[in-house]
């Protein structure tokens, strides 16, 4: 369905029965990411699934302003708003999981549970954060460039999803051409608006999170790995669960162990 939220068209897919658990994407991804999990998670509630702007098919506005990820997770308060729901279970992957973080930080009250795979809540390091910044809008400039056939390319190609080549080959296509459909000034203006060189960092929020979170990871992929652990550290009520020979991206290389852990995880009460 299409929602117009602080004038922005949302694209927005919905699933299941229960309580309300909204799943967010990883950067390139979209709503499709999540709906193989709606069999599972279906059966005990209710799946929001929405695509960022310059993703799938919401829109992707030119002004790299509207990206912001303070903007976007007050989107997410807005949508909640207009579906009536007042607490959330939240689900975030990558870059979804950093809007998780920003969400679960400014809204705390409208969230019950918290599941957060590959990802961090930013750079600490003030000069780090600014380089990350800086490279984020040179990839940026490079997507608007070359196209996204091009950066597709080089992002299927980088470190952080090389554990993917062994995926059948079929899914890999899958992936590939969902990555294909994406809007190359969507892509670009993320990287701008929303980047981890841009995001606040949140790593001083984490202490303060009243509610339990779940940290999973894959053992492959050793930065995400040691990033959780430092979060499990933080977080009042965490527990970080390690997917054994799995890289970054754990719902697609471990689908159905993915889905049980969530399912787990939120059905527990």
């Amino acid at each position: 369905m299409k929602k117009t939220i602080n004038g922005l068209s949302y694209h927005v897919e919905m699933c299941g029965e229960g309580f309300s658990l909204m799943a967010l994407h990883g950067y390139t991804g979209a709503a499709s990411t999540w709906k193989p999990f709606c069999p599972v998670w279906g059966t005990h509630a209710s799946v929001i699934i929405p695509d960022f702007p310059g993703h799938g098919q919401t829109d992707s506005p030119a002004d790299e302003a509207r990206y912001e990820i303070e903007k976007i997770a007050n989107d997410l308060r807005t949508l909640l708003d207009e579906l009536e729901i007042e607490k959330t279970d939240l689900l975030g992957y990558s870059m979804g999981g950093r809007v998780a973080i920003t969400f679960a930080s400014l809204y705390p009250q409208r969230v019950r549970k918290l599941v957060l795979e590959s990802t961090t809540p930013g750079i600490e390091d003030a000069l780090a954060r600014e380089l990350r910044r800086q490279n984020d809008s040179k990839l940026a400039a490079r997507i608007e460039a070359e196209g996204v056939e091009k950066f597709v390319d080089y992002w299927e190609s980088i470190p952080l999803f090389q554990s993917q080549l062994n995926l059948p080959d079929h899914v890999r296509e899958q992936i590939r051409n969902q990555r294909m459909l994406n809007n190359p000034q969507g892509l670009a203006n993320s990287l701008r608006g929303m980047g981890t060189g841009r995001q606040p960092s949140w790593w001083d929020k984490l202490g303060s999170f009243p509610f339990e979170t779940l940290l999973i990871t894959g053992t492959l992929d050793e930065k995400f790995e040691k990033i959780a652990e430092k979060m499990a550290s933080r977080l009042p009520k965490a527990k970080h669960v390690s997917i054994e020979g799995s890289g970054h991206a754990i719902h697609v290389e471990h689908a159905e162990k993915f889905g049980t852990i969530v399912s787990e995880f939120l059905s527990n009460t």
